[in-house]
């Protein structure tokens, strides 16, 4: 593991609960996305009323409340969307952080204490729609996390520097005319350098890009522990 790797890993020993604490982690179900499922080639996996039943069924078939995941996904989700190239025209169809895909309106727990970052409402077809993102402060690691596809009332009464700690609730999840064309989901995201990026940062990109954003965006489940990590 890198440093960064480490520093989040550290940071709890129990795996976090993004979601609704009422649900319990028994209830988060894999979820995969990618173009390698030969399931979802028959899906207009963009459509989000069609995503939506397909997640549906996964949820019903494992008798879960949460699917997950996403890290490194290569989609075609994006691909009715517009902004998905990147400067030199290549697409950026690499997912670059963790969904969570539940009923709107479901809350979003904080994971671990932090202070906002900054907020905005990036309301364009294919974007993250209310989005949220907090600093924080590990070890004298500085990093952010960004929570995208949320309701509009999660962004009222925010200002940039308010405190929130661990286990408070943050947000709620937005519906599709509010989360820019999506399924509810929480998209969820770890980043080391921000840069001037203000309630906004890419959340997916090309193939070419990708060891810069592994390094700069590792995998949020070194912070979660949904899933089993190798820490060699």
């Amino acid at each position: 593991m890198t440093r960064f790797e480490k520093t989040l890993y550290k940071a709890n020993k129990d795996p976090l609960n993004l979601l609704d604490a009422s649900f319990g982690l028994s209830t988060y179900v894999p979820l995969d996305l990618s173009i390698q499922n030969e399931e979802i080639r028959k899906v207009a996996i963009s459509d989000p009323s069609q995503c939506q039943m397909y997640i549906d069924t996964i949820l019903k078939k494992k008798k879960g409340k949460v699917a997950y995941g996403g890290y490194l996904e290569k989609r075609n989700l994006y691909k009715d969307h517009t902004g998905f190239d990147n400067r030199e025209g290549k697409s950026r169809n690499i997912h670059l952080g963790i969904d969570l895909w539940a009923k709107e309106g479901t809350e979003v727990i904080t994971p671990i204490d932090g202070k906002l970052h900054s907020f905005k409402n990036n309301a364009i077809k294919g974007d993250y729609g209310p989005t949220m993102i907090l600093e924080h402060n590990l070890e004298n690691t500085v990093f952010y996390s960004l929570y995208g596809h949320l309701s509009v009332k999660s962004l009222k009464g925010l200002y940039v520097g308010k405190v929130f700690k661990k286990g408070d609730v943050l947000a709620s999840l937005g519906d599709p005319s509010i989360n820019v064309h999506y399924a509810p989901h929480l998209h969820f995201q770890i980043i080391g350098d921000i840069g001037t990026y203000y309630g906004d940062y890419p959340g997916v990109c090309s193939l070419e890009e990708v060891a810069y954003y592994v390094k700069n965006c590792p995998n949020p489940n070194y912070l979660l522990k949904v899933d089993p990590i190798n820490t060699d």
